[in-house]
């Protein structure tokens, strides 16, 4: 029986600065919102334009990255997972939902000179390696057991 696939890749602007805190365990964890733009025709034949709003929460390294080089404005390439947690209001009682996008990877677009903000390009001192590419990818561990990429690329296959 084939495993389930549960695999998000967005490309958008970040509609705010990322949030940062650490937890009590000393992890630290981001949250920012990345909006995608969508433009169809609608039954007129008039041109429309539709936004959507992701939540975005990274972890670990990627977190610390992501605070300290992405600004509002900016234009994000985003790889992740979809979550659904839900908690209790503890005004009315009901039971709530959200559904978040759980980054590993993340690659700036864009210079940031043209995405308004101190981006990471404004450091001209900043020199990314070659491999890399504005790519950072969360390197914790696949809590699903999988094979981590650098296992994956010493298989013969």
């Amino acid at each position: 029986m084939a495993r389930g696939l549960n695999k998000a890749m967005l490309i958008g602007h970040l509609g705010n600065d990322p949030e940062m805190r650490v937890t009590a365990s000393g992890q630290s964890v981001v949250n920012f919102t990345v909006a995608t733009n969508e433009s169809f025709r609608d039954n007129s034949g008039n041109m429309q334009e539709r936004t959507e709003w992701h939540r975005i929460v990274a972890w670990g390294k990627l977190a610390e990255i992501c605070n300290q080089y992405l600004k509002k404005g900016r234009q994000v390439y985003v790889e992740g997972r979809l979550q659904t947690r839900s908690w209790d209001d503890n005004k009315t009682g009901e039971k709530k939902y959200t559904t978040e996008i759980i980054c590993s990877d993340m690659q700036m677009l864009g210079s940031g000179r043209d995405q308004g903000g101190q981006g990471y390009d404004s450091n001209p001192s900043f020199q990314q390696p070659t491999a890399q590419k504005n790519s950072f990818r969360d390197d914790t561990p696949d809590q699903g057991g999988g094979l981590s990429e650098t296992e994956k690329d010493d298989l013969p296959f």
